[in-house]
This record gives structure tokens, C-alpha cells and sequence, in this order.
């Protein structure tokens, strides 16, 4: 009678290959996962690059001005984005602008750009979050946020004057540690800042993100010196200039 063979992997055999694939696995996931952590906070970087850029050019195409004095200001997300009317001018005040008629065309910023949630954006495992300034109090200048769904409905508005002149934006991780590392900040210089999130509390989640004075030094005036170079930044963080800065 013929006798059938049948072959197949032993036990030990099979060992050997749960053994390598773990040993491979414990080496490639820590560099993938480093890998993306590192794109986040390139894509974080480039992103405050482009709303800088956006900026720039909506202040120098007068596109908002709220008082009516012919010169340009600063933008929200979602105005910038075309997605939310922009304020406009009531008899020499800024106020709501007018849904379906005062909405930036063109818009920019890309859309994405503008779908604002909690005052934030959410693109490749960061937040965004953009400051204009009050009405300047005792020399201070206040950081004003956008409105939870975008743009600004309602007071207090940013100060028209104050905005031709300062913005600031954040942008932060999503879950520190895991879509990224790094704090990033940027404003109207073009100079960008970046805090490593090392901390015993970390900068995280929708609302986790630094206040809109956290990187100046002085509290709720955007208006004062950056807290880098020995000096201390509200939130007591190290702050350093990123080797990305325009």
C-alpha cells in the first residue's frame, strides 16, 4: 500500500516565525509610528505657514474692513474660507456680516480650512486655533477667539484698528504623544515658535489647547514682547524660535 506524506510546519518551526515577526514588529511599528508623528508636525508647520500666507493676504486686500477707515484687517478661519460672512462696518463698528452676501469671494483659504469646530480646526492629527485682538484696556490688547462654529456673530468683536496690526494661531496635538508632539505658534511676523510638550501637563484634545496669551509675557495682551529669549511666557513653558521660521 502507497503511504501519503503530508508536510507542514513543526511547532518549533512555527515558533521560530511567531519569534521573528514579533522581533520585526517591535522594531518597524516604534519607526512607523515615529514617522507619522513626524509628518503630523511637518504638515502642523506647513499649516501655520499658509493661514500666515492668508493673512497676509487678506489684510492687504482691505477684503475686511469693520470700521470703515480704508485699511485692511485680519481674518477667522472661516471667514478667510469664504464659509462664514465676514464682519463688515455698521456706522463705523465692526458687526455680523450678512449670510449669503458678505462671505469672502474668493475666499483665502482652502474649505477645509474653515469647517471650524469649538473655535478650532482639525487637519492631520493637530488643532488650529486663531486669536485677533480686542480693543486695547490699560495698554493690554485681549485675545479674542473665534466663534465655536466659526467666523464672529456677536460680541465682543475684535477690535478693527488693533486688527490691521496682530493675530496669533496655535496649533497642538490631537492626543499628545500620538498624532504628534510639538506646540507650534505663529502671528503676524511670520516667525514661528515651537514648545516640545514635555510637561507634567500637556498640551491635548479639543479643549486642551493653550490660551490665546500663552506664549506672550504678559497675561491677556497679545500686544506684549514673546515670552522666549529669558523671557518667561504666560504659560511657563520653554518656547523656542523653530529652525522652520520664515
Amino acid at each position: 500500500m502507497r503511504q501519503n506524506k503530508r508536510s507542514g510546519f513543526t511547532l518549533v518551526e512555527l515558533l521560530i516565525v511567531v519569534a521573528i515577526i514579533a522581533t520585526i514588529s517591535a522594531i518597524a511599528i516604534p519607526k512607523l509610528s515615529g514617522a507619522r508623528l513626524s509628518a503630523n508636525e511637518s504638515c502642523a508647520m506647513a499649516t501655520l505657514r499658509t493661514i500666515a500666507t492668508a493673512e497676509a493676504q487678506t489684510l492687504a486686500s482691505s477684503m475686511i474692513d469693520s470700521n470703515g477707515d480704508g485699511c485692511g484687517e485680519y481674518a477667522y478661519f472661516a471667514e478667510m474660507a469664504g464659509l462664514k460672512p465676514a464682519r463688515i462696518n455698521a456706522a463705523g463698528s465692526p458687526a455680523a456680516g450678512v449670510v449669503g452676501i458678505d462671505e469672502l469671494r474668493p475666499s483665502a483659504l482652502i474649505s477645509g480650512m474653515g469647517n471650524v469646530n469649538g473655535g478650532c480646526v482639525q487637519r492631520s492629527g493637530y488643532f488650529f486655533q486663531l486669536w485677533l485682538p480686542g480693543t486695547t484696556v490699560g495698554g493690554a490688547v485681549p485675545p479674542i477667539p473665534e466663534d465655536p462654529t466659526g467666523g464672529k456673530a456677536g460680541v465682543p468683536f475684535p477690535d478693527a484698528a488693533n486688527c490691521s496690526g496682530v493675530w496669533c494661531a496655535y496649533a497642538w496635538p490631537v492626543v499628545a504623544g500620538r498624532s504628534g508632539n510639538s506646540v507650534f505658534f505663529m502671528n503676524q511676523t511670520g516667525q514661528m515658535l515651537q514648545m516640545f510638550n514635555r510637561g507634567a501637563v500637556k498640551y491635548t484634545g479639543l479643549a486642551g489647547g493653550p490660551t490665546g496669551d500663552a506664549v506672550f509675557s504678559v497675561a491677556s495682551d497679545i500686544g506684549s514682547p514673546l515670552g522666549i529669549n529669558g523671557v518667561a511666557p504666560v504659560d511657563g513653558n520653554n518656547w523656542i524660535p523653530s529652525k522652520y521660521s520664515n
